[in-house]
């Protein structure tokens, strides 16, 4: 088999050190071998780069375990060619020796050009990436929030997430911030509720009502509260640095927002981790597998079957998914929506689920591909294509049979 990398390295990544097997293509064809093993640290990492320029290697190749791989990866993309591998990938070529160690491995793989490289995105996109994961969370953490704020109310007595669909609203907030203040009467704080909560007074003043929330509730309450606070004023500095960085992506940002479903959220998303440049993906195929959206197929000889779905990007898959939902609810129909209710009424609805995300991820891709804007097909869209086809395969079934056939244009028009 060929050799592409006469001089890699194969790594061995874990958390405190690495090791390393430098293999080195002989002139009699023959590959020699010589590994070590190097701490985690800056230090060790950047010691570790020097001795590779010095033994003349030209590519590295590495698994992406965890978070462990990272700062071998960006300390050493300056100076040398680091190659990012699926661990899933390297480890289901067939051919391993049991006494061969996983650097030697990937080694000897890489050599012979049998890994893919994972897409690693440029620093700006990383940064980018880091922010808008932050802010999901973030968001995490404060939907937990809302829920520790609930327990004590309902500890107390106090059912106002029965009334008040929103804890965050304004009433609700203004009615458990004057609770903490002191103010115990039912009465006097349903009547703080301001706007469509207002027909509701008479459903709050009971719901309110309480005879266990004394100083230690007021107390466990504010805490929670003030809490909550901190993570908005966290998710706005958050949300003010994404806005900034998003500067030079207006443009897809406009581009995605014109799908169903995609609001601002879910394009910086969308952007921060395919990098705003589908180039890196040669084809709609490639960018739907390394999302995880991709139909999985295993084929022998012939025959074809599917098989679950292999794991992709999982903050893209979310972002997505997040969209279909949207899709969903929505109260037009449109095409996307018609596609899903096709597909779930033969597939079932998580199958569809999937089906729609990799619709979205194919859509962007020719978009970005072309510059060009979302044009809905409309909801009939494919009962009339299936229509066209349809009358296609009739009459060219009876011309095969020797019948001439005659359209009617106004018929023919009304299916098409």
């Amino acid at each position: 088999m060929e050799v592409l990398h006469r001089r890699c390295a194969g790594f061995d990544v874990s958390k405190n050190d690495v090791k390393v097997c430098i293999r080195v293509h002989q002139a009699d064809g023959r590959a020699s071998y010589e590994t070590t093993t190097w701490g985690a640290t800056t230090r060790q990492i950047l010691a570790l780069r020097d001795y590779l320029i010095g033994q003349q290697v030209s590519t590295v190749f590495l698994e992406s375990t965890g978070d462990y791989w990272k700062p071998f990866y960006y300390l050493l993309e300056d100076q040398l060619d680091p190659v990012l591998v699926n661990a899933r990938q390297s480890k289901h070529v067939p051919g391993r020796k049991s006494d061969v160690s996983d650097a030697a491995w990937l080694a000897d793989l890489g050599a012979h050009g049998l890994l893919r490289a994972s897409f690693v995105p440029p620093q700006p996109i990383r940064e980018l990436r880091d922010l808008t994961r932050a802010r999901v969370q973030i968001s995490r953490d404060q939907h937990r929030q809302l829920e520790r704020i609930d327990a004590v109310l309902q500890a107390a007595g106090i059912k106002l997430s029965s009334v008040v669909s929103d804890l965050t609203g304004k009433s609700a907030w203004t009615i458990m911030r004057a609770m903490i203040a002191g103010m115990t009467d039912p009465d006097q704080l349903a009547e703080l509720a301001i706007g469509k909560l207002r027909p509701k007074v008479g459903q709050l003043v009971e719901a309110l009502e309480s005879g266990r929330f004394g100083d230690h509730q007021r107390f466990l309450l504010q805490i929670q509260l003030d809490g909550y606070e901190r993570l908005q004023a966290d998710l706005d500095r958050l949300e003010d640095r994404i806005e900034g960085l998003m500067s030079p992506f207006r443009a897809r940002i406009e581009q995605l927002t014109s799908i169903p479903g995609i609001s601002t959220g879910v394009a910086q998303v969308i952007i921060a981790e395919t990098g705003g440049d589908l180039s890196v993906f040669p084809s709609p195929q490639q960018l739907t597998s390394w999302a995880g959206v991709a139909p999985g197929k295993h084929q022998s000889a012939k025959r074809e079957r599917n098989v679950p779905t292999v794991p992709g990007n999982k903050h893209l898959e979310r972002a997505l998914g997040i969209a279909v939902m949207a899709i969903l609810r929505g109260k037009k129909d449109n095409y996307l929506k018609a596609r899903y209710r096709r597909i779930a009424r033969h597939r079932g609805a998580a199958r569809a689920m999937v089906a729609l995300q990799r619709s979205l991820l194919v859509i962007i891709w020719h978009m970005f591909r072309d510059g060009s804007h979302y044009q809905d097909l409309g909801a009939e869209y494919e009962t009339r294509r299936r229509a066209r086809q349809a009358l296609h395969t009739a009459v060219k079934t009876l011309h095969d049979l020797g019948i001439n056939v005659t359209i009617d244009p106004s018929q023919a028009a009304a299916v098409a």
